[in-house]
């Protein structure tokens, strides 16, 4: 370990930002080496004169840019794989949106490594990638999304086979291609945010169908059909955003036999499906004739892609789909889908799944010992818990009181569609943040609901 005390710039910056700065700096300069253990974060804190999350948050950023590796238990240490160009501004200041429910990120140099020879490999054909091409991905991109959709137990044919820009768009082409305006459509009582915003913008009603802990109810599924005469269905039903919960197979055959008894067309939402070892198959198998599949990539390899792999019920409703997205998007980019095709083949997007599948179990456990005693719902490979506060305790103080700290803590307001929310956060573990700092966090966030902790 050495004995280094940065000196900050006054950028006008956050100085988590500047300490990163400063070890970039340091890096360059050569004043830290490849190897070099930095000093823990608390006697830096205690050098610097600055509060110890601040530190913490200045490391992971650090990590995040791909200058340090942490390890817990034994430290955090300067890159042996290190940004390239450590003279340009890294990652040209992007600030990653804590709001958003984030893998975490792979930093084993290894697997980094793999990743950037995919780019190398898509840099040869950088000029053809930049022309205008298929709306739904080429041949080869549908081939390759069909060996990872095999991962889900799924085998449809290429013509059924759309490569999308992503569950957010692909799901307003799917809704405007079953509902108008006015129309109704149904999903779980607590659902994912962004479908509320796209049902919002398109003028559609959405109906929470209530649930229990293996999600939507078959009981309440018939009766919401028969009430609101809806246009579709919505489901998140693998590790469920927010409440983590996993519908289990015999739920799933009943809800599929509902849907084909009403011939009702299901929106599955499987971005969370490719990472747990054993998940059960997708409703899709039971209903593929009523179901749109979106196995988003943003979960399993990660969001910056802007993909999906969708299966539509048939190859004609497939071709509608193109027309929708082209209209839409244009097209998904073929640099993504290229890279994407690549980490496939080459067994890389395997290698990024199997981490993250690893590290959110991992995640869990910290998560599981940080908040010990507090009533949360989650499962081994969730990105997030579902957090209900204790008596005396709001979720509006309590986002206030976490403000500054690297955790984003959602409020049950985004989630719940029907009645009052309860005092319920979605708190993520995912994203840049580091396995230490992800543990000071919590620990922070357990003292923060502490029944003292409002008092003074």
């Amino acid at each position: 370990m050495i004995d280094w005390i940065p000196t900050l710039a006054a950028t006008g910056k956050p100085l988590y930002l500047a300490i990163a700065e400063a070890i970039a700096a340091d890096i360059r300069k050569g004043l830290l080496a490849q190897g070099d253990r930095l000093p823990p974060q608390r006697r830096l804190a205690a050098g610097l004169g600055i509060d110890f999350t601040t530190v913490s948050r200045g490391y992971a950023e650090a990590q995040a840019q791909g200058l340090v590796e942490s390890h817990v238990g034994r430290g955090t240490f300067v890159a042996k794989t290190s940004v390239t160009d450590l003279s340009a501004d890294p990652l040209r200041d992007l600030q990653e949106d804590l709001s958003m429910n984030m893998p975490p990120e792979p930093s084993e140099p290894a697997l980094i490594d793999r990743m950037r020879g995919g780019l190398d490999y898509v840099s040869a054909n950088l000029i053809a990638l930049l022309r205008y091409q298929s709306a739904t991905g080429s041949e080869k991109d549908k081939a390759a999304a069909l060996s990872w959709l095999s991962l889900r137990g799924m085998t449809p044919q290429l013509d059924r086979i759309a490569v999308t820009p992503g569950a957010h768009p692909t799901m307003m082409a799917i809704l405007s291609l079953l509902a108008e305006p006015g129309d109704r459509v149904l999903c779980e009582a607590i659902t994912y945010p962004g479908l509320r915003n796209i049902a919002a913008r398109m003028r559609l009603g959405l109906q929470g169908v209530e649930m229990d802990a293996e999600g939507i109810r078959p009981d309440a599924l018939e009766a919401a059909i028969e009430t609101h005469k809806p246009r579709a269905l919505y489901l998140n039903p693998t590790l469920h955003n927010p409440t983590t919960l996993t519908m289990p197979t015999a739920r799933r055959l009943e809800i599929a036999k509902i849907l084909n008894h009403h011939g009702l067309p299901l929106i599955e939402d499987d971005a969370y499906g490719f990472i747990p070892a054993k998940a059960p198959a997708p409703l899709a198998v039971s209903a593929p004739d009523l179901t749109w599949h979106i196995g988003g990539l943003a979960k399993c390899i990660g969001a910056g892609l802007r993909l999906a792999f969708t299966v539509a019920p048939s190859g004609k409703a497939a071709y509608a789909l193109a027309q929708a997205l082209r209209a839409i998007s244009v097209m998904p980019s073929p640099m993504s889908m290229a890279l994407a095709t690549r980490w496939i083949e080459d067994g890389t997007a395997d290698q990024i799944r199997h981490f993250i599948r690893q590290e959110t179990a991992l995640r869990q456990r910290i998560a599981a010992g940080a908040l010990e005693g507090f009533d949360f719902a989650a499962a081994e490979n969730a990105f997030n818990i579902w957090l209900r506060l204790p008596r005396g305790t709001s979720r509006g103080d309590l986002i206030a009181r976490m403000a500054g700290r690297h955790i984003g803590i959602t409020p049950s307001d985004a989630f719940t569609l029907q009645g009052l929310p309860e005092e319920h956060v979605r708190v993520c573990l995912g994203g840049a943040i580091s396995r230490e700092a992800l543990q000071s966090g919590l620990l922070f966030l357990s003292h923060a609901m502490a029944p003292d902790s409002y008092m003074g």
